[in-house]
């Protein structure tokens, strides 16, 4: 998709509603699914997070951003994500908490950032976070500044390549709560990406293909 093309979608992306929890659970495994529908998230006092998915141009075509987390003792030790963070007490609502840890991970200006929608917020259970995701973008490709400390590495994924139906597969692996398992994910940039991360994304996956439908 060009991102002349995108830019045309931005009045229907205002607009449109988002298709919810539903489109989490493509891309959820069958174990996860079946412990959110008996959990009381609540009770749990859950922490609160806000990532983004950020759209920006290369080459012409839109690209995303997301980040390959360094290893480390936790449970999202080398896993792939979006930029994002946990709800700090000054941050004023949860976008402004997207934009500052984007700011924060890859160095995007938050003044650069236009954001257009938030998403279906996704519940991580080994991290007991709500994640809340919000979709902007930037008029030109960032000069990203990665946050060694969080981030190991920027991975520009065209957005051609999520919205390709070759591009999901199963997977199996050993998660933070359970060992070899089979997991829905998506082949991106040659990055395997499931759980939280492929749950939202396939909402913005669904998203997109409604709007261009």
């Amino acid at each position: 998709m060009t991102f002349e093309t995108f830019k045309n979608l931005i009045p229907k992306i205002a607009k449109m509603s988002v298709p919810g929890e539903s489109s989490h659970f493509i891309m959820a495994p069958e174990m996860r699914v079946k412990a959110l529908s008996n959990l009381k998230i609540e009770e749990k006092n859950p922490r609160n997070a806000a990532v983004m998915m950020l759209f920006y141009p290369k080459e012409g075509l839109t690209h995303i951003v997301l980040i390959l987390r360094p290893v480390y003792e936790g449970v999202h030790s080398g896993q792939i994500a979006l930029p994002g963070g946990k709800v700090e007490a000054f941050d004023l609502n949860y976008t402004e908490t997207a934009l500052r840890e984007t700011y924060e991970e890859v160095g995007v200006q938050r003044s650069s950032v236009r954001v257009l929608k938030s998403l279906t917020k996704v519940y991580i259970p080994p991290s007991n976070f709500w994640v809340h995701p919000f979709l902007g973008f930037t008029e030109k490709r960032p000069n990203f500044v990665l946050q060694k400390e969080e981030v190991a590495k920027v991975i520009e994924v065209p957005l051609e390549e999520l919205l390709d139906e070759n591009n999901v597969i199963l997977q199996r692996l050993s998660t933070s709560y359970a060992k070899n398992i089979e997991v829905p994910s998506f082949d991106l940039r040659g990055y395997t990406v499931w759980g939280a991360t492929a749950m939202m994304l396939s909402e913005l996956k669904m998203f997109l293909k409604m709007l261009i439908a």
